[in-house]
């Protein structure tokens, strides 16, 4: 259960959120946060998003950059203004993509990726650009069959995906296969297609074994990112963001939450605060159309709704299961 007040503090938010809050967490009927949902094109930070884009049906003239961008920036500068960055926000938002009517054709006319100029919807050799990609196609409409395909293809040996595959690399990646095995299921619920379930389970059962945050070598944490409680999402692998996909899975493979994500269960957990509020974690750096959320630090209603949701969503399979 929320208390009163947190859920007040999640309602008092823009639309890309509420909605989901009195969907998710207080089970409102439809006719209420659908209301809500659609006030996303119209006001608030889904709006500001929308009044950005180009006639050409990009954002800041670019796929993942923007075009005046000669350079790959450091990291920690990764600018998200550019087409997918904006169009991942807007779906995972829960935009209505009709909104968006027509901009799937314009990209396939006027968008190519940095990487080799290759046409938009066939994606490039990234695996976290590419999970978006096939997300945020199948929201669109667009015919994502064949990059879907290309996932299963890519597995490296141990279960899981690399972003440096192209340069050699044989291991898989927290982050690669994070970002590869969320946008399967996005894809998969988008569109039905079962085609691509078994890979992604080839890489949460190589999230799982090492659950969650561990190398399955040496037992060590992989690193500091695995206990980060952040939103936006972005790139890295976080405890957030594993412990929101574990659960989503779940839910839809219609299977209990596997128990080797306990401890990065409870470590969430243990991370709401005696108020029933979870504090932002991390700020990316770089550009971006809006403030998405509080600075590091402060209570965070985005960070408390995903946290929350994974959370009912572990302790009602719990209780399910006796």
């Amino acid at each position: 259960m929320v208390d009163r007040d947190v859920t007040d503090w999640l309602l008092d938010s823009d639309p890309t959120l509420r909605w989901q809050v009195q969907r998710d967490l207080l089970g409102e009927p439809e006719d209420v946060w659908q209301q809500t949902r659609a006030r996303i094109a119209v006001e608030g930070d889904g709006a500001a998003l929308l009044s950005h884009q180009d006639a050409d049906g990009q954002w800041a003239g670019g796929a993942f950059f923007p075009a005046e961008m000669t350079e790959q920036p450091p990291q920690d500068e990764q600018p998200y203004t550019a087409t997918t960055w904006t169009l991942t926000s807007l779906r995972e938002w829960g935009l209505d993509p009709g909104v968006l009517a027509g901009t799937a054709d314009k990209l396939r006319r006027n968008s190519r990726w940095e990487y080799d100029d290759l046409p938009y919807w066939d994606g490039e050799v990234d695996v976290c650009i590419n999970a978006m990609t096939l997300a945020n196609g199948a929201w669109l409409g667009e015919d994502m069959s064949r990059l879907a395909a290309w996932f299963p293809a890519h597995i490296v040996s141990d279960g899981g995906w690399d972003c440096e595959w192209v340069e050699g690399s044989v291991h898989s990646s927290f982050h690669s296969t994070i970002n590869a095995v969320r946008g399967l299921l996005a894809y998969e619920k988008l569109t039905g297609d079962t085609s691509v379930r078994e890979a992604r389970h080839s890489g949460e059962e190589y999230l799982l074994a090492r659950r969650l945050r561990y190398r399955l070598s040496t037992g060590e944490r992989v690193g500091p990112w695995a206990d980060l409680i952040v939103h936006p999402y972005r790139a890295p692998f976080t405890l957030l963001k594993a412990v929101d996909h574990v659960t989503e899975a779940a839910l839809h493979d219609g299977t209990p939450p596997d128990p080797r994500a306990s401890e990065a269960v409870e470590r969430l957990r243990a991370a709401r605060g005696e108020d029933g509020r979870w504090l932002q974690g991390w700020h990316f750096g770089g550009e971006t159309w809006i403030t998405h959320d509080v600075p590091p630090g402060q209570p965070s209603a985005w960070v408390t709704f995903l946290a929350q949701r994974a959370l009912d969503r572990w302790d009602a399979a719990a209780r399910a299961a006796g």
